[in-house]
């Protein structure tokens, strides 16, 4: 099935994406890196995270935040981005999806566990890459919800060494899967992202 372009509001700015239903009651929304950094929804590794989750049977919600793409409205750094995310759970939850996860790669990592230590609850969460050499994953933040990460052994924006002990305190049952020889951008290896990806939510379904 091919992903349809939808719009959805996010208080007055009005938001970009591509949905892929897959006519069942669970779906996941994937957020993109850094739009100051040329980040958005037709990333790759935003492509091979959906490819992860299309295979697992999963409806798809990929959209552009704020000020990125066709979305209108200005970056703000992560903060009204968090609004952004919840307007697309939103969304999908008047879809009909009964649970709705959460991916993100980079930027976009940083912004779904930022916005889960607000009101905002999923049932499950996976993170490509979460920036944690670039941006501060705030101290003592938790993430029950969080299942698995897939990061680069030559990552240096989101270095496995410094993931880790950070892992120890976000959930300590979560997995980590590191793509041998992969820096932040995965050139070469997005299809083993797809697959460490796919391979970890069949498990914890």
């Amino acid at each position: 099935m091919r992903e349809e372009k939808i719009h959805f509001q996010s208080g007055k700015w009005e938001m970009e994406g591509l949905y892929q239903t897959d006519h069942t009651k669970r779906g996941v929304v994937i957020t993109h890196p850094h739009p100051l950094y040329g980040g958005d929804m037709f990333n790759p590794v935003v492509e091979a995270i959906s490819a992860a989750y299309q295979k697992s049977g999963y409806t798809t919600l990929r959209f552009n935040f704020r000020g990125a793409g066709k979305s209108t409205g200005t970056h703000d750094h992560g903060i009204g981005e968090q609004a952004d995310l919840a307007s697309a759970i939103d969304f999908m939850e008047s879809k009909g999806l009964q649970e709705v996860h959460l991916s993100g790669y980079s930027f976009g990592a940083w912004v779904n566990a930022m916005a889960l230590q607000g009101v905002l609850a999923v049932q499950e969460m996976t993170m490509v890459a979460p920036p944690v050499a670039f941006i501060d994953f705030e101290k003592g933040i938790r993430l029950p919800m969080l299942s698995a990460v897939v990061a680069g052994s030559l990552d240096e924006i989101a270095p496995p060494n410094l993931i880790h002990p950070l892992m120890g305190r976000w959930n300590p049952d979560a997995h980590i899967d590191i793509v041998d020889g992969a820096d932040h951008f995965f050139f070469g290896f997005l299809d083993e992202v797809t697959r460490k990806l796919a391979q970890r939510i069949q498990r914890c379904d």
